[in-house]
Formats: structure tokens, C-alpha cells, sequence
């Protein structure tokens, strides 16, 4: 708990901090505000890999400055609808026994440095256009629900919840339509320090009999493990749409 709260005021310091450097020289600084739509996904212990089949629902509120037509801070919240299940595509024979699932709700604060590679928000660019690079910070919590199919007994079954720091960074591309509205669709990444969004760690759990005992062959056959040498990861893909404000420097004589 102490880790967590320590976590919490540590992004807090950093969030502040660039709030108060987006309000610096704000009268020569372009803004946007903005949201978007989309799906998220996870990869962890129960899919290694991006699935089509555990998608959700995702969908995100930011604000933008854009200090040139090179570089932008963004600083966004974000909601995504996570879930997986070894019933769907499970990885191996022993998967498919375990049988577990989770799903639930996960919400993100981030602040975020993204780097355009044509200089299209320029009055005169040539370009409309411009594939972009992000890289930042991020606080994500997740509540939700999970079970292991195999052991009814289990006492891990039912809701908890977790908060971890997390390092979001993607790609996209943006569109301008004119001078106040744009168009963007982006693939973000999110690195957590957490394994348990799914709710299977490392730790060895077996099946118990009435008696509350477990046979050494049933260790065999009922012993799942996480990877304890990763983490859990979750992903969003989607369509933003933002509204800019630009403001005209004053200058003084």
C-alpha cells in the first residue's frame, strides 16, 4: 500500500510539473483539446500476444500544446475495457485446463512528448499531413473481476483491483482538416510494472480435496505458473479528434 501511495505522489509531482510548463509563454503556444475512440487489448500470462478476440472498448479526453510544428505535450485521460480468457485461444495444453479469465475496467492519466516528422501544421506547409512519435509517463488503475475454472475453491476468485506506474509510447499519423480541426489515429503501447492485471503471478496454486489437502500427483496436474520474468501490457488503437486554439504573442516595445 506505502508503494502504491508513493507511486501516486510521484506521478502527481510530474503531472504538476507539466502543467505548470504548458502555462509558460502562453500567449505564443498553440493548444488543442480533444478526444477520441477506439479498442484496447492486453498481452500477459494468459495472451502473449496482440488477440483480435479480446478487444474493448477504449475511449480518451487530452489536452495538447504544441510548442513548434515539431514538438507537442499531451497530457490525456483515458478508459479501457480489458479482458482475456484461456477458453478463447489458450497458449498450451495446460492453459486450456487452467481455464482462467478476467476482465474490467482500467482508467489512465498520462502526460506524453510527441515528435512530428513533416512540418504540416505550418500556415504554408505543403503537407496536410504528418506521421507522429510519442514517449512519456503514465498512472493507470484497474478494477475488475477474475477466477481459475478448474478449482471452484478458489479463494483468488472474485474483484480486486491494482495500480500501477506505466511507460506509454506509439505511433500514429494526423490529418489537419483546416486550421482549427484534425483528425489523428494512433497505436499507443503501455509498458506496466505490474503482473497481476490478469491476476496470475509467478506463485505456484493447487487443487484441494474436501480434507483441505493436496495429493502429490494433483501438484502436477493442477500447478500453473505466470512468467516471472515480464509483465503485463495493454494497448489502445484508435480515432481522436481535437479543436485548436491559436493565440498571438504580444509583443512589448
Amino acid at each position: 500500500m506505502k508503494k502504491v501511495k508513493f507511486n501516486l505522489f510521484l506521478f502527481s509531482v510530474l503531472l504538476s510539473s507539466l502543467s505548470l510548463l504548458a502555462l509558460v509563454d502562453v500567449k505564443a503556444q498553440q493548444f488543442e483539446f480533444g478526444g477520441g475512440l477506439g479498442v484496447a487489448t492486453y498481452s500477459g500470462d494468459i495472451v502473449r500476444r496482440l488477440d483480435k478476440g479480446n478487444l474493448g472498448a477504449q475511449g480518451m479526453l487530452f489536452g495538447r500544446r504544441n510548442f513548434d510544428n515539431v514538438w507537442s505535450l499531451r497530457l490525456g485521460l483515458t478508459y479501457g475495457r480489458l479482458s482475456a480468457a484461456d477458453s478463447i485461444n489458450p497458449i498450451d495444453a495446460m492453459a486450456e485446463f487452467r481455464d482462467a479469465y478476467f476482465k474490467g475496467n482500467l482508467f489512465e492519466v498520462s502526460a506524453v512528448m510527441e515528435y512530428h516528422f513533416l512540418d504540416y501544421l505550418h500556415p504554408q506547409s505543403a503537407h496536410r499531413f504528418s506521421p507522429y512519435g510519442f514517449f512519456g509517463l503514465g498512472f493507470s488503475y484497474f478494477n475488475g473481476s477474475g477466477a481459475f475454472g478448474f478449482d471452484p475453491s478458489n479463494p483468488d476468485r472474485g474483484g480486486y483491483s491494482l495500480a500501477t506506474p506505466v511507460i506509454p509510447f506509439g505511433i500514429g499519423v494526423k490529418y489537419k482538416l483546416n486550421n482549427n480541426w484534425g483528425l489523428a489515429l494512433e497505436m499507443g503501447f503501455r509498458a506496466t510494472f505490474s503482473d497481476l492485471i490478469d491476476r496470475i503471478d509467478s506463485q505456484a496454486r493447487f487443487s484441494r480435496n474436501d480434507d483441505g489437502q493436496v495429493d502429490p500427483l494433483e501438484q502436477i496436474r493442477f500447478t500453473y505458473y505466470g512468467n516471472p520474468s515480464d509483465r503485463d501490457w495493454y494497448y489502445f488503437l484508435g480515432l481522436t479528434v481535437s479543436y485548436s486554439i491559436t493565440t498571438v504573442k504580444c509583443y512589448a516595445y
